[in-house]
């Protein structure tokens, strides 16, 4: 698998952000999520996108956006149906992680729906700590990461 960095507004974001929305009305109905970032937020150096392709499909990847000086926060994680259950979202969780520390950043937060149980699952096991909603959603699972308590740099993460 191939590893970029990209912005949102690139051709290889579009598969994903397009079943990341399906997931989501799936899931949880018609709703505004996906309108609550801007692509900008994205952008390096406070944020960060990245994919992992397999050819010409995009497989899985995630970014990340400020949220304050010294917290990001993850959002628009997928990984392709046809591509789950091989740790892609672990990689990309990873990668994104070693990068938010490489930004400066000593904390990360994100939030999951009540419906997406193996996404909590991944978080608690990398060592997330559960934390009060923050966004828009009262339901939402939300976590914490103190970037100091990594235990190491990911391979195949971005550098630079």
């Amino acid at each position: 698998m191939d590893l970029r960095r990209v912005g949102m507004g690139d051709a290889e974001v579009r598969p994903l952000l397009s079943g990341l929305a399906q997931e989501y009305d799936s899931r949880y109905g018609e709703n505004a999520e996906m309108t609550r970032a801007s692509q900008d937020e994205f952008d390096p150096p406070s944020g960060l996108f990245v994919v992992l392709m397999d050819g010409p499909t995009t497989a899985a990847g995630g970014g990340f956006r400020r949220y304050d000086q010294t917290t990001c926060e993850v959002k628009r994680m997928w990984t392709h149906p046809a591509y789950r259950r091989r740790g892609l979202a672990a990689r990309i969780l990873g990668i994104l992680e070693d990068a938010a520390w490489e930004a400066g950043y000593v904390r990360l937060i994100l939030e999951t729906g009540p419906r997406q149980p193996e996404a909590e699952a991944l978080y608690v096991a990398r060592g997330y700590d559960r934390i009060e909603f923050y966004g828009h959603y009262p339901e939402a699972r939300a976590f914490s990461l103190d970037l100091s308590r990594r235990t190491g740099q990911v391979e195949g993460a971005p550098t630079g």
